[in-house]
């Protein structure tokens, strides 16, 4: 019967257990640093070796360090407006009443639709000129040929024939005169009094300064706008300390608080020359398609310029060690031989820093598993 041991005894025995276990564990893993370690080779000159076929270079990348030109978002306040050259504002040019006004703010109106109809004296009076003038060029037409009729019969003095010249030239002189007046009075040949205001282009009615009933005595007061807002400009007020970071054919994203979970993008067509003295920025403008008519004049909005900086030297954060207060990289300075170098840093942009010295473009550094080669 195998004895057994109890007490003091076997406390004795676990104890001489586990020092053994720690000790094969402590003899264990040198001997697993040094075949990790089999894998890098380190000279005097603190240059590390990674052989091709060692399973850290499977996990080492390496690439080249590159120029880029980041761009710096600049959003500033704006508006949508409608084209200057879009807005017209339809004029009476002459003094009259108004009989009919079939048009309101909102309505769409096409090029040539009548938008107003006066009833004017003056227009009246051009009509009646034309009338007139039409009659008198027959007359002198009719006796232009009499007179040289007369003359070629034997019985018509020279002078006779030049004066029905005189007078038809006169005739048509006159009669050009009062047609071109009529057509600039938008008149019609025989059209009475009745002047009608037609417009000159396809838009949407956006203002109405008159009603039907109304006396016009001022021609140069606009009865009605309208405006063609098939295409609108995005007007962004920049700054004075962001103007010389604007410039003509920069990319820029408009957000309309009236259009949300829309980002409409464009380009800056214009720069305006002067700042407005009153708010200190300089207006830049985007023209946007606005066919659905999504977009109204007065809308506020957010335009957001995306300007470019000068080139730099961007590196990916993930290639970037801490030691002690130094940022340092590890760069390639023979195949699969890298070097650790010291590096200043301006500032992280996102997964990109910028490096102010100690890199030069077309040197290649490791920017993943640089941890793998941080044995110091």
């Amino acid at each position: 019967m195998p004895p057994t041991i109890s007490g003091p005894a076997t406390g004795s025995i676990a104890a001489w257990g586990l020092a053994a276990l720690l000790l094969a564990a402590t003899v264990a893993a040198p001997s697993a640093a040094r075949a990790e370690n089999t894998t890098m080779i380190r000279d005097d000159h603190g240059r590390l070796t990674v052989p091709e076929n060692s399973p850290m270079a499977a996990r080492l990348a390496v690439a080249p360090v590159t120029l880029t030109k980041p761009s710096r978002a600049i959003p500033v306040p704006g508006a949508i407006m409608a084209e200057p050259a879009r807005s017209i504002s339809v004029q009476a040019p002459l003094a009259g009443h108004i009989v009919s006004l079939p048009v309101a703010p909102g309505d769409h109106v096409t090029r040539g639709q009548v938008v107003a109809e006066l009833l004017s004296g003056d227009m009246a009076q051009a009509t009646t000129d034309e009338v007139k003038a039409r009659a008198a060029l027959d007359l002198a037409r009719r006796a232009l040929t009499r007179a040289q009729g007369v003359a070629q019969a034997g019985g018509g003095a020279v002078r006779d024939i030049e004066a029905a010249r005189s007078t038809y030239l006169q005739a048509v002189a006159e009669d050009d005169r009062a047609t071109a007046r009529l057509a600039a009075l938008g008149g019609q040949p025989g059209g009475g009094g009745t002047m009608k205001l037609v417009s000159p282009v396809d838009g949407v009615v956006s203002t109405v300064n008159t009603a039907a009933g109304a006396n016009v005595t001022d021609p140069t007061a606009p009865l009605l706008t309208i405006a063609d807002t098939r295409e609108v400009w995005a007007v962004a007020n920049v700054p004075e300390n962001e103007v010389a970071t604007i410039q003509a054919g920069q990319q820029a994203d408009i957000y309309v608080p009236g259009l949300p979970g829309e980002v409409l993008h464009g380009a800056i067509a214009a720069i305006e020359p002067t700042l407005h003295a009153d708010t200190r920025t300089l207006q830049a403008r985007v023209v946007l398609p606005n066919a659905d008519g999504a977009l109204k004049p007065n809308m506020f909005a957010t335009v957001t310029v995306e300007a470019p900086q000068s080139p730099r030297i961007m590196v990916p954060q993930s290639a970037l060690l801490m030691n002690n207060d130094t940022v340092t990289v590890f760069v390639e300075v023979a195949p699969h031989t890298y070097m650790r170098r010291n590096i200043d840093i301006i500032y992280d942009d996102g997964d990109l820093c910028e490096v102010d010295s100690g890199l030069s473009a077309g040197e290649r550094i490791v920017t993943q598993g640089a941890v793998l080669l941080n044995d110091d």
